[in-house]
């Protein structure tokens, strides 16, 4: 699966824009505040149904109008299907197909896309919460039974808050844990194999771009030498206190270590965006080569992150992928990038206005 097109109305400063990708490179360049992370943006909307800049999607609207739309032309098994995000002031809705989606995180299944980018760091720097979205979004593509069970049981832990919250009895709390444990453990298990999956990669690919010993694990979500079942009754009047479940997979953590350290005590600003990197690449890297779906990697002025040297070493670990890449950049003189050649498509931004070279 590529993206082979995209429209993008009233998006930020973006009045419209038709834009056809190339399968392997696209570059747009402009000065600064041209538009250009909001293309990037509209991207990543598309295959997310959110940000990566805002919670609030009033933010994305353009000034003076009532909504936001982007839509997509992907190819997909030598078909093209389409995919849409649309959103006003009322919410935000999306459809694959013509088929208005149940869940965002159908968009996250049908159109794989990452992002490096100046506040990549936080990736690092900030809680276990985006860690764990950076897990998920792995597991996703490489389990597609997670989905289901991720949801299934975000389902059962809001009855049971629910009831933790109107102080219901521990007898009707406790109604929802055989469902909760069921599917907790089921998730659980997912994210474990994948952390020994990605470990091995990124282990590897940290050695080469940061030259230190890197180490991942996860952390459950309760005590390791606890059943959730176990942890579940232990945590019982600490639930009740606090109105909602303090153990299970929502507590989850992914444990990056760098020789031997946690990574965000030891490391500058600096390392952080290059050790998120190396995360994101070694998630690309688990891709398989004959995998129909082909991940969409979103870069944003990676020269002004990376010197010469660290941006050929980075571009050389995700040559030999099969995915599709769309870069932004100041300088038109970017116009290659190792062993992506030259870019397929080119495209200027001035004041959001989009011009095909």
């Amino acid at each position: 699966m590529t993206l082979r097109r995209m429209q993008v109305t009233d998006f930020r400063c973006l009045h419209h824009g038709d834009i056809e990708f190339d399968r392997r490179f696209t570059l747009f360049s402009g000065p600064n505040a041209a538009g250009k992370t909001s293309v990037l943006e509209a991207i990543y909307v598309l295959g997310r149904g959110r940000s990566f800049r805002t919670r609030r999607l009033e933010h994305l609207i353009r000034a003076g109008s009532e909504r936001f739309r982007v839509v997509g032309e992907t190819e997909l098994g030598g078909r093209r299907v389409t995919v849409g995000v649309e959103a006003s002031s009322e919410g935000i809705g999306a459809r694959i197909a013509g088929e208005r989606v149940k869940s965002l995180a159908d968009l996250t299944a049908f159109l794989p896309v990452q992002i490096i980018d100046p506040e990549v760091h936080r990736l690092i720097e900030e809680g276990p919460g985006r860690r764990r979205r950076f897990l998920d979004w792995g597991v996703f593509h490489v389990e597609p039974t997670f989905i289901g069970h991720w949801q299934k049981y975000g389902q059962v832990l809001r009855q049971r808050n629910a009831a933790l919250r109107s102080s219901a009895p521990r007898s009707v709390v406790s109604a929802w844990d055989s469902e909760l444990v069921r599917y907790g453990e089921l998730v659980t298990a997912a994210r474990q194999r994948y952390v020994e999956l990605l470990a091995p990669i990124a282990v590897k690919v940290a050695a080469k771009l940061l030259g230190l010993e890197l180490a991942l694990s996860l952390r459950t979500g309760w005590l390791r030498d606890l059943g959730f079942s176990q942890a579940l009754e232990r945590s019982w009047r600490q639930d009740q206190d606090l109105g909602s479940t303090q153990v299970g997979p929502q507590r989850a953590e992914l444990v990056i270590k760098l020789d031997g350290v946690l990574a965000r005590d030891r490391i500058s600003r600096g390392q952080q965006k290059l050790l998120a990197s190396v995360l994101l690449i070694a998630q690309i890297k688990l891709f398989r080569p004959d995998a129909e779906v082909r991940p969409i990697l979103l870069l944003d002025d990676p020269a002004a992150e990376l010197d010469a040297h660290r941006l050929a070493a980075f571009i050389g670990e995700l040559s030999a992928q099969p995915l599709q890449l769309v870069v932004t950049t100041l300088n038109q003189e970017l116009a290659t990038l190792g062993g992506f050649g030259q870019p397929g498509r080119r495209y200027g931004l001035e004041q959001g206005k989009i011009t095909n070279y």
